[in-house]
C-alpha cells in the first residue's frame, strides 16, 4: 500500500468513526523529545477489595510471591510458563505474554486472548487486535509505540469471561509486568481490565474517557490511565466508535503534553 492510499484509509476510517476535530495543525514528530509538562489532577480511585479474611488463597499468594521474586520480563515469561495454579494453563494452547516496545512508555492492557492470539501466541490478532491497529495508526502510533497485554494470558475455554478466581489469580503477573515496564500511561481496553486495575463496580461506559491514576505495588508514582472501550465490543457495537476516537484524541493530546 503507497503512502497516499494509507493515508486516505486512516482518513476514511476516521470519518467513519465521527471525528469532528483536528488534533494539531501540523504532523507532530513523535520520536523527538516533548519539553516536561505538569499532569493534570486526576480523580481519586476506589482501590480493589481484597478478600474479607484479608489474606490470599494459597494459590492466589502463591502466584503474587512467584511474580514479586522476578527481576525482568523474561523471567516473568518464564515464571508465567511454569505456574500450574490457574486451571487455564491446562486448556490454551499458547501462553500469550505481551507484543510491541516495551520501553515506549505507553503499555495497553486488554482483557484475554482470543483464539487466533491463543493460536499464534500474541496479543490482539485477531479481528479486533485488527481493528485496534487501525485504531491506533489513525493516531500515529503503530507497536514500536506501545507494549500491548493482557490481564489474562491464556485464553478462557470457548472464550467465556474469565471468573474472579482466575482474575485473583492473574492480577499477580500483570502488576509486576507494569512495574517492571514502568510506564509513563496505561490504555486499558474494556471493562475487565479496567475494573481489575482501577477497582470498584463501575462498568466501562462509566469509566471510560477520564483519565485516573493507579497504584502499582513496587512503583512509587502512580501511574495514569485511560480505559476505553475493548475493540471486540467496537466490532458488535459500531455506534460506541464515536467516544472510542474521543479516548483516542485523550491519550493522543497526553502523549505531546
Amino acid at each position: 500500500m503507497d503512502l497516499r492510499t494509507a493515508l486516505t484509509a486512516a482518513l476514511r476510517l476516521q470519518l467513519e468513526w465521527g471525528a469532528d476535530e483536528a488534533l494539531v495543525e501540523t504532523p507532530r514528530d513523535h520520536f523527538a523529545p516533548s519539553p516536561a509538562a505538569p499532569e493534570p489532577a486526576s480523580p481519586a480511585i476506589p482501590r480493589r477489595a481484597a478478600p474479607a479474611s484479608g489474606v490470599l488463597p494459597p494459590a492466589a499468594a502463591r502466584a503474587a510471591a512467584l511474580a514479586a521474586a522476578c527481576h525482568s520480563l523474561d523471567e516473568l515469561r518464564a515464571a508465567l510458563a511454569a505456574f500450574d495454579g490457574c486451571s487455564l494453563s491446562e486448556t490454551a494452547t499458547n501462553l500469550v505474554f505481551n507484543d510491541g516496545n516495551p520501553a515506549a512508555g505507553l503499555m495497553l492492557i486488554g482483557e484475554a486472548p482470543g483464539a487466533e492470539e491463543d493460536r499464534i501466541g500474541k496479543p490482539f490478532v485477531g479481528p479486533s487486535g485488527q481493528l485496534l491497529d487501525r485504531m491506533l495508526a489513525s493516531i500515529g502510533l503503530d507497536r514500536d509505540h506501545y507494549l500491548i497485554t493482557n490481564l489474562i494470558p491464556w485464553r478462557p475455554p470457548g472464550n467465556r469471561s474469565p471468573t474472579d478466581a482466575e482474575v485473583m489469580l492473574c492480577l499477580p503477573f500483570l502488576h509486576r509486568q507494569i512495574a517492571l515496564v514502568r510506564p509513563k500511561l496505561l490504555l486499558l481496553l474494556g471493562g475487565l481490565a479496567a475494573k481489575a486495575l482501577l477497582g470498584g463496580s463501575a462498568g466501562i461506559t462509566r469509566l471510560r474517557g477520564t483519565w485516573r491514576e493507579i497504584e502499582i505495588p513496587g512503583l512509587l508514582a502512580p501511574i495514569p490511565a485511560l480505559a476505553t472501550y475493548h475493540p471486540a465490543y467496537l466490532l458488535r457495537s459500531p455506534g460506541a466508535k464515536r467516544d472510542a476516537w474521543a479516548d483516542l484524541i485523550s491519550l493522543r493530546r497526553r502523549l505531546e503534553s
